[in-house]
């Protein structure tokens, strides 16, 4: 609930009121609440309706139920602030910066709760069910592509459009910042090392129902020997996995890679 306030109020108060469309279905909302003045955060709840019930054949009810709850949590966030909060109409770039700065963080909090905002998202699992060469990063990338071109069309403004990529790509990068590492992509791949191995891995076992595999090594320089845990992980995951390590063993090393493609138990693209 948090995550939703926090992309609402970037939409509230630093996007829409600048035209700035941040990609996907809230984009699409934002160019058709200039044009006609229609709530973005009931146009996002309407257009999520026939995702969901198309997803739900192919991603599973799991993965649906958690992108249903953050969307109708960011939807209902956005009609509710916008009669409350004054937006920003200030410097264009603060307003982009800030903008994905806000929304960056509150999809990470979703994320790392294991929700998603629905729209493209779903758009996206979808198609690389379908095709798994495609990736599911690159697919949304492509429809924020087509949404900022549309965006640029109705306000027959160039610098709107480029606004809204810079928006873009802070919120790409707070999400990795706040989330440890959280991506779009397939998984994350975990190596711990750690003298608490045991109840990490059956914390990791128990808590998040990922397989560990436990390796031996020695330390080169202290010629000590160690256990490394190896665990993959969805991007979603990730954040109570790390707090996992964390709260067991503050001395642990942990090193976080993206693995773009994951096969195998526990994997089957059901995200």
């Amino acid at each position: 609930m948090l995550g939703s306030v926090l992309y609402a109020l970037s939409v509230v108060i630093f996007t829409a009121p600048n035209n700035i469309a941040p990609g996907g279905l809230t984009g699409i909302g934002t160019v058709l609440n200039y044009l006609f003045g229609f709530p973005i955060g009931t146009f996002i709840l309407i257009m999520n309706v026939p995702l969901f019930l198309l997803g739900f054949k192919v991603l599973g009810r799991a993965y649906l139920i958690k992108s249903a709850a953050g969307t109708v949590f960011v939807s209902i966030a956005i009609d509710a602030l916008t009669p409350l909060i004054a937006p920003y109409r200030g410097d264009m770039m603060l307003a982009c910066i800030f903008g994905g700065v806000l929304n960056g963080t509150g999809l990470a909090l979703i994320f790392s709760c294991g929700g998603s905002s629905g729209g493209t998202d779903i758009v996206a699992s979808i198609i690389h069910k379908r095709c798994p060469h495609i990736s599911i990063g690159r697919l949304i990338l492509a429809s924020d592509a087509v949404v900022i071109s549309f965006s640029a069309l109705v306000y027959q403004n160039l610098e709107n459009a480029l606004y809204a990529a810079i928006s873009i790509f802070v919120s790409s990068k707070l999400i990795d910042v706040v989330s440890y590492g959280t991506s779009r992509d397939n998984g994350k791949l975990m190596f711990i090392i750690t003298r608490e191995y045991k109840p990490i891995l059956n914390e990791l076992l128990t808590n998040i129902s990922r397989g560990v595999t436990v390796l031996n090594a020695l330390g080169g320089y202290s010629g000590e020997e160690y256990r490394v845990l190896m665990c993959a992980v969805r991007p979603n995951q990730l954040f109570k996995a790390n707090s996992i390590v964390k709260k067991l063993d503050k001395h642990s090393f942990v090193i976080v890679t993206t693995a773009s493609t994951v096969s195998g138990l526990g994997f089957q693209n059901k995200r």
